[in-house]
């Protein structure tokens, strides 16, 4: 059973999904966050998704851009939770939250290892292929 919810900024479980989003998004390409990246989130959304024990298993974050646009970032799923369900889990919820806001559009810079899911659950490719944090990435939106 998963569970996804909207935790807040500055809270240890704040704290545990800056160390999940770390061990899975920024470890492994030898980088860190820092503190101007961080404090910069305060005002996003922050959903994460729970086993049925209560441990955090994924996380995402939603940053309006404007009115109708939202932009879906830094998602990570725990390693050994990866390719159970909990990913697509924390997008629904995420797409739910963002119309529940109003937003009509959503968007996100998926690394090039992610494309095929997010094309799985309706997302367009928009743009051609960069370079963000080292990697290969495509911007992809979805209208909601």
């Amino acid at each position: 059973m998963i569970t996804v919810y909207q935790i807040a900024f500055a809270t240890p479980e704040y704290d545990e999904s800056v160390a999940l989003r770390y061990e899975v998004l920024r470890k492994p390409l030898g980088l860190e966050y820092s503190t101007e990246q961080l404090s910069a989130e305060w005002s996003d959304i922050h959903l994460a998704a729970f086993d049925a024990w209560g441990k955090m298993i994924g996380i995402l974050l939603l940053t309006p851009l404007n009115e109708q646009e939202v932009k879906m970032r830094q998602v990570a799923v725990a390693p050994e939770q990866q390719g159970r369900g909990v990913g697509a889990a924390l997008v629904a919820a995420s797409e739910d939250t963002a119309r529940s806001l109003n937003f009509n559009k959503m968007t996100l810079h998926a690394r090039e290892t992610a494309v095929q899911f997010y094309l799985r659950l309706g997302y367009q490719i928009a743009g051609n292929q960069f370079k963000e944090v080292s990697i290969p990435h495509f911007k992809m939106a979805k209208r909601l």
